[in-house]
This record gives structure tokens, sequence and C-alpha cells, in this order.
């Protein structure tokens, strides 16, 4: 489906990716291990070919999002772009996540660590959709990031954020490495101007996006406070 002119949501398994449509081709987040088919198919209906791909950008290193990369770059000359942090911590051994008990780390062990990606750092700048600006946003993992296009006021979060009810939300506590960060990190989408915001595993929001951030960026604050007062000393 095409969201915006040349940006196309594509259903994966187990996520949606989104494909930039311009000279080449840009998937943000690729979907679990057999996702490959179905984005040729879906790039069929379009006029458009997976030789074309010469980037994929991962939101952050989870199967459902890193899981097809290996398949997707097989013959193409696309690069994989994810968080140093997250590429780190997909070099678990299968002792220390135990160890740790940890259930981010076992399922960091059980992901196939690609065989080489570039690194995204906060601040970087793609060449994509008129300038795609990489914003660390580290809790749901150490390396999540959100991307935002100024030229078309969208945010893609990746799994930064969620719908529940018909309520965006935050990230899930349940698969968030930290989610305490998680929340506070919405602080920083708070400051950008946006019209649309991208989800994983959720339709497109356009419904007063900036009062959405600024009002989950407010709850955070409110939670961090209380969690503050709870957790100080009684008065001696």
């Amino acid at each position: 489906m095409e969201i915006l002119p040349g940006l196309h949501r594509v259903k994966l398994l187990g996520a949606q990716g989104y494909v930039a449509c311009e000279r080449d081709l840009t998937l943000i987040d690729a979907g679990l291990p057999g996702s490959r088919r179905r984005l040729e198919r879906y790039l069929a209906t379009i006029g458009r070919s997976l030789t074309e791909l010469r980037r994929i950008v991962v939101t952050h290193a989870h199967p459902d999002h890193i899981g097809a990369v290996h398949e997707l770059t097989a013959g193409t000359e696309a690069r994989i772009y994810l968080h140093p942090a997250d590429l780190a911590q997909l070099q678990v051994t299968l002792r220390e996540a135990w160890s740790a008990r940890d259930g981010g780390k076992l399922l960091a062990y059980f992901t196939r660590t690609p065989h080489a990606t570039e690194p995204l750092e906060d601040g970087d700048e793609l060449p994509v959709l008129g300038g795609l600006r990489v914003v660390h946003t580290p809790g749901h993992t150490p390396g999540s990031v959100c991307l935002y296009a100024p030229r078309h006021r969208l945010l893609f979060t990746g799994d930064v954020l969620q719908v529940i009810r018909g309520r965006v939300t935050f990230a899930s506590s349940v698969f968030s490495a930290d989610i305490v960060a998680a929340r506070a990190a919405v602080a920083l989408l708070a400051e950008l101007d946006v019209a649309t915001i991208a989800f994983a595993h959720y339709p497109p929001w356009t419904d007063d996006a900036n009062g959405v951030l600024r009002g989950l960026a407010d709850r955070a604050a409110a939670m961090a406070a209380a969690d503050g007062q709870r957790g100080a000393a009684p008065p001696g």
C-alpha cells in the first residue's frame, strides 16, 4: 500500500516493511526469515525489482525486523544499516544469556547476526525521502532507532511505540530491554514536527501526531517523577 508518493507499506512475515521507491530502493525493516518472496511479489506489482534494493535500514535487532536480511541481500547490492549497540548485543553467547536470565539476550542469541553492517548513529542522515534522520531511542533494545523525514513530517518508530485499544502508547514492557529508558526516549520524538507516525505492526497514525507524542512524553516524565518519589529515602 502506498502511504505517500513513492513510499509503500508492505506486509512481511512478522512485521511491516516500508519501501522508499526512488532511483534505488530502500527498505525499512526486513521481517522474519521467509519474507523475501512477499517483498518480491509486492515489488512486481509496482513495476520494481529486488535487484534495485540498495539499503536495508533496521530499526532494531529483533527477529521480526532483522531476520530476513540475509535472504534479502543475496543477489542484491543492498547494505544493512544497524545501530552498533544492537550489533554488539547479537554477539552474546548462550552461556552469557542463560546466566543473566535475560529474555532479550536469549532472543539475541537466537537471532542470526548479519554478515556485515553499516553503523547507524544518532543524528546521521540517509539520502532517502529527502533526508532521513536517525534518532537513537534506546530502551526497547539498546540500539533502537527511529527515522525522521522532515520533508514529509514522517516518523518511523519501529517498536518504540505501539497502538493498544486505539491509542498510541509506549513500547511493550514484555519485549523491551529497559522499559523506563524506552518511555523516556519518547521525549526526543516529541521535539520533532510529525504529521504521520509509521509503526512496524499497525497502520500509520495521522490524527494529531504531534499532540500524541507530546502527551506521551509528558506521561513518561510524570511516571519517572512518581518512581523517583517512591524510591526516595524517608526523612530521618
